[in-house]
């Protein structure tokens, strides 16, 4: 019961200091004149992974590689099959065709290079400069694209950033909540592993598989609600953009600063099992897109389905 009420306070910390950080970040943006574009797409797109990001960090320092690579990988297979399953029930989301040339290709790619950096055995500093280098090009790629060919994916990135609501106006606050944001994803990452740890200890189970489920759950929940909430406001681009966004900062960014800091071997079972069905997720998200440009409510059935047999073997067959 300590664990995994551990593993809620870490959660929520993180969950809240996310939001803070976020709201700092956006307005020391419009303090320094950056565009809302750019805001929408770096900030909000990506802001929504600060929890991943920190966990898999501090993980990383702390040798816990399982938990590290587990939330990562755990985290694009529920946003794709668990996110987006849910979304697709409440409404079917039409996308862009943008989306698919970039964002969902993307996503596919990222998870490839993954699979050959590994090569079988684990990510080092190398590896980790390729990835980070990878991102930088997406993000190049993506202000491009929808700054110079008014992409009508970039009105809604400019949304993104001037539809956060309480965003603090004076310097005093925006560093408060800055500081703050930082401060409880630090103690939230903290307090989540001591959780996570303690609950795979006492199920039997491999930190993988915990990192792999509960933790990667519960680091995705700001990825969750803003998309639900885009997909109850019929903003079916938002929805989608968000989680292929994340999906994308995951595994180039999360990934490549975690195994900059520290070398991460990468466990059995994601070699065997996870990494493939990551892969094949990803495939299969950008297939159900491509016909009609949408995502169906039978579809959206068939991936929720998905998570539920993924996290099924997870705890059985792949639980060692």
């Amino acid at each position: 019961m300590i664990e995994f009420l551990f593993l809620v306070l870490g959660v929520a910390l993180l969950a809240i200091g996310g939001e803070a950080l976020i709201r700092g970040s956006l307005a020391t943006s419009r303090k320094l004149g950056v565009s809302p574009l750019l805001s929408g797409i770096v900030i909000v797109g990506f802001g929504t992974s600060a929890p991943e990001l920190v966990v898999s960090v501090d993980a990383a320092l702390n040798a816990r590689p399982d938990i590290a690579v587990g939330n990562v990988v755990g985290s694009n297979i529920g946003n794709i099959l668990l996110i987006l399953g849910i979304c697709a029930l409440i409404t079917p989301l039409a996308v862009k065709p943008l989306v698919l040339r970039r964002d969902a290709v993307t996503v596919v790619l990222s998870s490839i290079l993954f699979i050959v950096l590994v090569g079988g055995s684990a990510l080092g500093q190398t590896d980790a400069v390729i990835l980070l280098i990878a991102l930088a090009a997406y993000l190049v790629w993506s202000y491009w694209s929808e700054r110079f060919h008014m992409a009508p994916s970039a009105e809604l990135h400019k949304a993104e950033a001037e539809e956060i609501p309480d965003v603090p106006r004076s310097a005093i606050w925006i560093t408060t909540a800055v500081i703050t944001g930082l401060l409880l994803l630090i103690g939230g990452s903290k307090v989540l592993l001591m959780g996570a740890v303690g609950i795979a200890g006492y199920l039997g189970v491999s930190e993988a598989v915990i990192g792999l489920t509960l933790v990667a759950v519960g680091t995705s929940l700001p990825e969750l609600s803003i998309s639900v909430i885009a997909a109850l406001r019929r903003h079916a681009d938002v929805a989608v953009g968000n989680v292929l966004g994340s999906n994308i900062f995951n595994l180039l960014g999360i990934m490549g600063i975690s195994a900059l800091l520290q070398p991460l071997p990468v466990h059995v079972r994601v070699l065997q099992f996870d990494q493939w069905v990551m892969l094949g997720t990803s495939i299969l998200l950008m297939l159900f897109m491509y016909t009609g440009y949408r995502l169906s409510r039978l579809e959206g059935g068939l991936l929720l389905s998905g998570y539920v047999i993924y996290a099924g073997l997870s705890f059985t067959v792949f639980g060692g």
